[in-house]
């Protein structure tokens, strides 16, 4: 089951623009687009109320969307405007439209009952709007797996040692060993990771020169239900005091914004963006910190794929919970109070 009275990542903004974008959010199909005259984006049904067709066969006209095969215009409330030939329009000519608000570079679409949706509970994320502090780069990758099992992977970083010893990962003992707090939340869960006297992983040293050897590492994770998971990394040389300030020049730090987004049962969209926090003023370290992430997600993304596929053939019987799953229990706990507040309504 998919909750529906939620916000997700519909897209970025900037892929909505004098083209339709045809995308599936929870199992519905819906077309986005951006008024000509106003520039505001919208979310339609991808259903023409005349003949049922598909509106991404349509285009984009002054007035609205344009039904690719009769010419019925719609406006961004899913209102019918126009129709060629005909001065009336039926009260019942309408398609359904979905709330949809543009935030931080993102926009926000709630799939579920309208008269719920609620802007002020999209979480904030104003690093993607200080260019100066934290130049960013992002992607959004197809999933074939269903969403809560890329959030069950960012719930245990003890799988960085073992899929991503190259990249971001390094030393398997050193993510074991990390003093972990968990404190859940209302919307979600908060966890904090020190991983102190620690060598650190190869992304980090090519990055950027340590005065030494081993480092402070910390990982702070907030999740916020169901999709959303909001992060900052770094180093710091050790005896820098930095479990007292991280905000240090001279070390190691990134944010990752991840947004997952349920296109259906068994498939999802992963929005992601990196951060650079350590050589702001140089393109070519926020490029590369991307190429190393980058790389590091599409591990992520084939392990999960074939998790997907195994635990569709034989199913999540006798799976057995570890230590280190506690932030991921938590976090379904969570998640199916919300799919049981919304199957009573």
């Amino acid at each position: 089951m998919l909750i529906k009275n939620a916000w997700y990542i519909a897209a970025w903004g900037h892929e909505v623009g004098e083209q339709l974008l045809a995308r599936t959010i929870c199992n519905e199909e819906i077309v986005l687009f951006r008024d000509r005259e106003t520039g505001k984006a919208a979310a339609l049904l991808d259903r023409c109320c005349h003949r049922g067709t598909p509106l991404r066969f349509g285009e984009v006209v002054g007035a609205g969307v344009q039904c690719g095969y009769h010419g019925m215009v719609f406006d961004c409330s899913g209102t019918c405007v126009a129709i060629p030939g005909q001065k009336t329009i039926p009260a019942q000519a309408k398609v359904r439209a979905f709330p949809l608000v543009e935030k931080d570079e993102f926009l926000w679409i709630w799939p579920g009952d309208p008269e719920k949706a609620d802007p002020t509970l999209i979480i904030d994320y104003p690093w993607h709007n200080d260019y100066a502090k934290w130049p960013h780069k992002h992607a959004t990758y197809h999933i074939k797996a269903n969403y809560m099992l890329m959030v069950d992977n960012l719930m245990d970083l003890t799988h960085l040692g073992y899929v991503h010893k190259t990249t971001i990962g390094g030393n398997p003992k050193v993510h074991v060993d990390a003093q972990m707090t968990v404190t859940p939340k209302e919307t979600g869960l908060h966890f904090m990771r020190w991983m102190l006297e620690s060598s650190p992983p190869p992304s980090y040293t090519k990055a950027v020169q340590f005065q030494g050897e081993k480092v402070d590492r910390w990982q702070e994770f907030e999740y916020f239900a169901p999709g959303s998971i909001v992060q900052w990394s770094g180093a710091l040389d050790v005896n820098r005091g930095a479990q007292d300030n991280r905000e240090q020049e001279g070390g190691f730090q990134l944010r990752l914004f991840h947004g997952l987004t349920p296109e259906t049962d068994n498939t999802c969209f992963y929005f992601w963006s990196t951060g650079n926090g350590y050589k702001q003023d140089d393109p070519q370290a926020t490029e590369a910190l991307f190429g190393e992430i980058d790389r590091a997600f599409k591990e992520d993304k084939a392990i999960v794929e074939g998790q997907h596929a195994m635990l569709a053939k034989t199913g999540d019987q006798n799976l057995v919970d570890i230590v280190s799953d506690r932030a991921r229990v938590h976090m379904r706990r969570t998640v199916k109070r919300l799919l049981d507040a919304e199957a009573v309504g």
